[in-house]
């Protein structure tokens, strides 16, 4: 199959700015109950060092604000100062190797606005970093982030490259790369050479090297059966173009894992499927309930049950509030959810902390990228039920991988 597309899906990772809720802080402190309306009561009982939320807006760039989030805790968990990085300037990057992988594969290979957090680690190696201010990417007059004109530019520009080169017996012309790099530029802007930064002169990469990080220090998390347990291996969804391998591990030591990173003040980068029902943004948690038990239906509560369509009643499941008996998910269910396209590679994330809810159940605190105007303030709940189902990978520091899990590793 030829995976030459625009993720038209990007509005799915845009959420606009309509609605108006009760925002807590940013990062709330351990052992504060944040009250809500939805009959959920949250209490953090651990969390990281952490930078404020971000907007990505109208783009499919969730990877990169991920990434570049995750890079953000790890300055201040080494004790550096808060740190606001440029998500563009890995975008731009991004966007210019993801067209030339395109031409060499004849136009077969995945060009798309999504991506993986890993890209932002490649991107850090191999053409250094910027702060923010320095490179905001916002060269088209908006506030916001808006790809959708530069993504309809970028996918027709690179069909018109394949096209006219077949016409011409698959011969390239040597003005398709600097026209396609004019196109990014003229949206994001060009990059400068060098640029001061709080009094400082920089290029890319001696700001990079500036901020302490070692991409080599950090590792892919995964868990499926359709690959030997602690062996990598590259996650066969499109969005992994760089083919990144994670090391995988049965799902409970995943848990571990992230577990024991939070634990230790380690920020861990989360890719995961948010196009379920029970994944409730603005209500702010993710849960996964059991299916509903007509045994425990009156009759005339079965009678209009009956009557119900499939997607009327799939929606009733997830109309809850409070905590709820959820599924118990085994490594068979998550390998089939997977296969079957039930588990997608939909969103970039990071898990911030550990929460429990009024009855003891344990969730993970996690920070997105749609801005701040919802209920926790751009933070959600993901109990991990859910985690285990719908999680694709983590990335975190080697060093917060638990000693007797990172033994079983095989290189």
């Amino acid at each position: 199959m030829k995976h030459f597309i625009i993720a038209s899906a990007a509005a799915l990772f845009a959420i606009p700015a309509s609605a108006t809720f009760m925002q807590a802080p940013a990062q709330a402190d351990p052992g504060i109950i944040v009250p809500d309306s939805t009959g959920f009561k949250f209490t953090d009982i651990k969390m990281v060092k952490t930078t404020p939320v971000k907007d990505q807006n109208k783009s499919g760039t969730c990877w990169s604000f991920s990434g570049i989030g995750l890079l953000e805790d790890e300055i201040l968990r080494k004790g550096g100062k808060e740190t606001d990085l440029s998500e563009m300037f890995v975008v731009r990057n991004c966007y210019i190797d993801k067209a030339k992988r395109l031409i060499r594969m004849y136009g077969d290979s995945n060009f798309a606005q999504g991506g993986q957090i890993y890209d932002v680690l490649y991107a850090l190696e191999k053409y250094g970093a910027m702060p923010e201010e320095a490179y905001a990417g916002l060269n088209y007059g908006d506030k916001k982030h808006s790809h959708y004109e530069m993504a309809e530019a970028m996918d027709g520009y690179l069909k018109g490259v394949l096209a006219n080169a077949k016409k011409k017996g698959n011969h390239l012309t040597d003005a398709w790369l600097p026209g396609f790099i004019g196109i990014v530029d003229a949206y994001l802007g060009k990059v400068p050479e060098e640029f001061t930064y709080q009094g400082k002169k920089y290029t890319p990469q001696t700001y990079a090297a500036s901020l302490g990080l070692n991409p080599s220090d950090y590792i892919g998390i995964t868990s499926f059966t359709h690959h030997p347990f602690y062996e990598e291996f590259a996650v066969e969804i499109p969005d992994n173009w760089l083919q990144a391998k994670s090391m995988n591990v049965p799902m409970e030591e995943m848990q571990q894992i992230v577990d024991n990173a939070i634990e230790n003040g380690y920020a861990v980068g989360w890719a995961a499927d948010v196009s379920e029902g029970g994944f409730k943004w603005r209500e702010g948690y993710a849960i996964i309930p059991e299916e509903l038990d007509q045994t425990n239906m009156t009759d005339s509560e079965v009678s209009k049950w009956v009557q119900l369509d499939d997607k009327s009643r799939d929606a009733k499941r997830f109309e809850k509030k409070g905590p709820q008996k959820e599924v118990k998910v085994t490594q068979e269910m998550r390998q089939k959810h997977f296969d079957n396209w039930e588990t997608t590679d939909d969103h970039g994330m990071v898990i911030e902390g550990i929460a429990t809810d009024q009855e003891g159940n344990r969730y993970y605190k996690v920070k997105n990228s749609w801005d701040t105007n919802q209920l926790y303030g751009g933070y959600f709940y993901v109990s991990m039920p859910y985690f285990l189902d719908k999680t694709i990978s983590v990335t975190l520091h080697k060093d917060a991988v638990p000693k007797e899990i990172a033994k079983k590793f095989k290189k």
